[in-house]
């Protein structure tokens, strides 16, 4: 499973403006709710009900909030920069900048283990964060992510 197989070059934010963590997933639903077949009010649910379970904050300024619906067809994902850090109880106490949202069909399985390993795999290599951290515009971040050059993402 490739990173591209996850998020569409339009389902990057390079530069999102929130203040806090239930602010961070409330714009991410909104967000996402144009991309697939939920309400904004059902992702922020399914968000809001994974992060009681435990935090998606996994620490070096990196969040990866997912959950499971029942209306999704496929597995979504969608990759936001935010302007500033925000508190995201992270497992190492360090505020977020770097969230990469992942939603999942109820019957997704072993595909939606796969991609959560495959965008951990990716952000826990400090370069590419690094990278991210220094770049402002989606079609860069996408190239980054997605390790094409700029401008051949469509």
């Amino acid at each position: 499973m490739e990173i591209q197989d996850l998020v569409q070059a339009d389902a990057i934010i390079a530069k999102l403006n929130v203040t806090s963590k239930k602010q961070l997933l409330q714009e991410l639903a909104k967000r996402a709710a144009a991309f697939v077949p939920a309400s904004e009010q059902a992702i922020f649910d399914v968000l809001l009900e994974r992060e009681r379970l435990g935090t998606t904050g996994v620490g070096n300024g990196i969040a990866i909030p997912h959950g499971k619906l029942n209306s999704v067809n496929g597995i979504f994902g969608m990759f936001a920069r935010l302007d500033r850090s925000v508190d995201f109880d992270a497992i190492d106490d360090q505020p977020v900048d770097l969230v990469f949202l992942l939603l999942a069909p109820e019957a997704a399985g072993a595909d939606h283990l796969k991609a959560l390993a495959r965008v951990s795999r990716l952000l826990r290599d400090r370069a590419v964060c690094e990278k991210l951290r220094g770049a402002d515009h989606a079609d860069a971040i996408y190239a980054l992510l997605t390790d094409e050059p700029v401008g051949r993402a469509a």
